[in-house]
């Protein structure tokens, strides 16, 4: 019985020549969207349960998906590299991976220019120099790797940039006003579910609610 064919999962198989330093670094930058999803998202609801991270999440995946049925309809193949790295088995545009990124990049910018969350104005900076490096280099990794072309890569940048901005908008235009009946329901009563965006300086505001409860804790066992 002859055996079936193996296929990878695309999303951690990365694949890089022996010796080749910077295919090394880039190969692990190319994983960026799985750390940010599983050490970013995951960690984040565990230890804030913040709503606006659970939207943006959410627009991640509904991103994700929709780059799953492009591809599936469009059928365009990788390049010829794709036989080495075993993913031919797979469709190239728009790339994954680069519209991950720049989605990510356009909201979070978005969230920081806004000062939504704990986010605020002066850190537009430090996302300047560090997220939308990552979604270039991300963006660049998969083509020095072998795994997508120069077109596909900005495609998936392109549609990234547009679904990121679109969520956005549709986050806090419309969905935001609901922001506050999650928080009242069961769902939000029992999982801890917030929403501190109203909220000018979240980290003031925590460290201030600390300190008073504290203080008052301190009282109590005074008397």
């Amino acid at each position: 019985m002859p055996t079936p064919p193996l296929k990878a999962v695309t999303l951690t198989h990365v694949r890089y020549t022996r010796g080749d330093r910077l295919g090394h670094f880039l190969a692990w930058i190319s994983l960026v969207p799985v750390f940010i999803s599983l050490g970013g998202f995951i960690s984040h609801f565990l230890f804030r349960r913040e709503l606006q991270a659970m939207f943006f999440a959410l627009g991640l995946i509904l991103s994700q998906f929709i780059n799953e049925l492009i591809k599936t309809s469009v059928e365009q193949a990788r390049p010829e590299t794709c036989a080495l790295l075993e993913t031919c088995d797979s469709h190239g545009w728009p790339s994954s991976h680069s519209q991950y990124m720049f989605f990510f990049a356009v909201y979070f910018t978005l969230l920081t220019y806004y000062k939504i969350g704990i986010l605020c104005r002066k850190q537009i900076f430090a996302v300047a120099l560090l997220v939308w490096p990552l979604a270039l280099l991300t963006m660049y990794s998969r083509v020095y790797l072998g795994y997508h072309t120069v077109a596909q890569v900005f495609a998936g940048a392109a549609l990234g940039l547009f679904l990121g901005g679109l969520w956005f908008w549709v986050v806090n235009s419309g969905l935001r006003g609901y922001f506050p009946m999650i928080e009242e329901s069961v769902f939000g009563r029992i999982f801890y579910v917030k929403d501190t965006s109203h909220i000018p300086n979240v980290l003031k505001f925590e460290y201030e609610n600390a300190r008073s409860a504290r203080i008052h804790a301190s009282y109590k066992r005074a008397e």
